[in-house]
């Protein structure tokens, strides 16, 4: 009976005690904690690095949906630091020893200012500074990347931030891959068709925030004449003056072809399509206010 209450009281040695999330190996121990805001709600995704007295990292992990973390240790003396977009980093250092489980409790990361949402405005985008990129696997091989040369828009700034919204015009016939008998098929009709349809246009429809600097921009995306929604993960880079005042920000989406009839196909041996179904979208986007 006596050691069957010992035995409750502490769990054996290469097994998860109540209060951590992972195992407790048996050569080192735990390190588990939990991120959260200033208003006290979770923070996941956090960015969270684990460095020894060396200076190198021995550990690399996002926080879950709940803003909790856990890595399993060397005994030792470690710097940990918690980064999110938005928020200003956190930097703490703990000990861990053998068979342990050290809990850092919940650490809070304040906003960080320069990443706010700018006044409100109208931003016209700087085409010279900005890019819309593409990427689609072939032969699901490798990547093509592309890019359209000639783009405009404008994002209006709202108060409050989340009704926003963004527009922008792409000129079809400006598709580059660098190679030109590419970039003539995919402006004939078995793709863009740029004399039907020259353009490509963009309509936010709203603005969600995910946490920090992080937005889901939903919109309407009309292409080869026919509309669909479109979400973009959204990353707001911040502000800054240069030959007026600017913001930036990088989103990106995933397109499939099939949703706006561009259908053209063929097919090698085992199957393969010579064109993958899904596009990658990159957009890296500088706009400046306007008087």
């Amino acid at each position: 009976m006596f050691w069957r209450k010992k035995d409750r009281r502490r769990p054996a040695e290469g097994t998860t005690d109540r209060h951590a999330l992972v195992p407790i190996p048996l050569t080192g121990g735990v390190l588990s904690g939990q991120v959260r805001d200033g208003q006290g709600g979770a923070l996941p995704a956090c960015e969270v690095s684990v460095f020894d007295a060396a200076d190198r990292r021995v550990a690399h992990l996002e926080t879950d949906p709940f803003g909790r973390y856990a890595a399993s240790l060397m005994p030792g003396r470690y710097r940990v630091r918690v980064e999110a977009g938005g928020y200003r980093p956190r930097t703490e250092v703990v000990e861990v020893s053998w068979g342990s489980h050290v809990e850092m409790g919940v650490l809070v990361l304040g906003e960080d200012p320069a990443l706010r949402p700018p006044a409100s405005g109208v931003f016209l985008i700087d085409s010279d500074h900005s890019s819309v990129r593409f990427v689609a696997r072939h032969i699901g091989l490798s990547k093509v990347y592309g890019r359209f040369n000639r783009f405009h828009g404008q994002i209006r700034i709202a108060e409050p931030f989340d009704e926003s919204a963004v527009d922008v015009v792409i000129d079809a016939a400006s598709v580059d891959t660098n190679v030109e008998a590419r970039d003539t098929h995919l402006r004939s009709p078995d793709f863009l068709d740029v004399e039907q349809f020259p353009e490509l246009r963009f309509s936010s429809v709203r603005f969600v925030q995910r946490g920090g600097n992080r937005w889901t921009v939903d919109g309407d995306l009309t292409l080869h004449g026919l509309t669909s929604d479109v979400s973009l993960d959204t990353t707001f880079l911040g502000s800054a003056e240069w030959n007026g005042d600017r913001v930036g920000a990088v989103a990106t989406t995933q397109l499939h072809r099939e949703h706006f009839t561009l259908n053209w196909q063929q097919m090698i041996a085992k199957g393969l399509p010579v064109v993958g179904s899904t596009i990658e979208i990159e957009l890296d986007v500088q706009a400046v206010r306007q008087a």
